[in-house]
């Protein structure tokens, strides 16, 4: 069943990024299985996935060492880091998605520095003025993204954003935009600044049709919760 919602996802990643003039390979799949069990991982590991995002920090952490024998496994932190426990995606996260705020940049590059490794990272932002959500607004991204550019432990390579809940898929439309435009606008000064991490289940089409490089898939592939 999931090497099926697999294949058709990707179907659709193909379809959406030809229309738009990209190429398929350049959007990036990460399969989210938050809550989800080991076993299904490998199952969706067994059909040729390799990445995938984690919402909750231990859980991250349980996950790697419970799978540590997959080659080529990638566990993305996508979810909002509590400081104190920036240790476990320094330890065990191929990538983190949600940076938001410059003591937690420090802490996440101090504890990388340690490990002798470098995490790439994409500042998460606030479009929608949410307070129930994280994410930077907008006014503070270049200020982080300054900050950010001086830790040795880390590495900023793009930007994210969760838009409101909305009803129809093309109402994300305009935050997606606003998201690939402040990439634009700073990588001028950032040329490492290319990710786009956007679009999920509902409205990952759009997003890859308005730049996405990286989108998050859970619902589609693993089922609800």
């Amino acid at each position: 069943m999931i090497s099926e919602h697999l294949r058709a996802i990707h179907q659709r990643i193909a379809r959406a990024a030809e229309a738009a003039g990209r190429k398929p390979e350049d959007v990036q799949l990460l399969a989210v299985s938050k809550t989800k069990p080991p076993e299904l991982i490998r199952e969706a590991y067994a059909a040729g996935q390799r990445a995938f995002g984690e919402n909750y920090a231990q859980e991250l952490r349980d996950k790697a060492q419970a799978l540590a024998d997959l080659r080529g496994l990638e566990l993305h932190a996508i979810g909002p880091l509590q400081t104190n426990k920036a240790k476990y995606v320094a330890q065990s996260a191929a990538a983190f998605h949600a940076l938001d705020r410059p003591g937690l940049a420090e802490e996440l590059s101090k504890r990388c520095l340690a490990l002798g490794r470098v995490l790439p990272c994409y500042l998460e932002v606030n479009l929608g003025g949410e307070a129930q959500k994280g994410g930077v607004a907008p006014d503070g991204l270049e200020p982080l993204l300054e900050a950010s550019a001086q830790l040795a432990g880390i590495r900023v390579v793009g930007l994210m954003c969760i838009p409101p809940n909305l009803d129809e898929p093309e109402a994300a439309r305009p935050y997606f935009a606003r998201l690939r435009a402040l990439r634009d606008r700073l990588a001028s000064k950032h040329p490492a600044l290319t990710g786009l991490s956007m679009g999920m289940s509902g409205d990952f089409e759009v997003a890859i049709a308005e730049g996405a490089t990286v989108v998050r898939v859970g619902s589609a592939i693993f089922g609800g919760r």
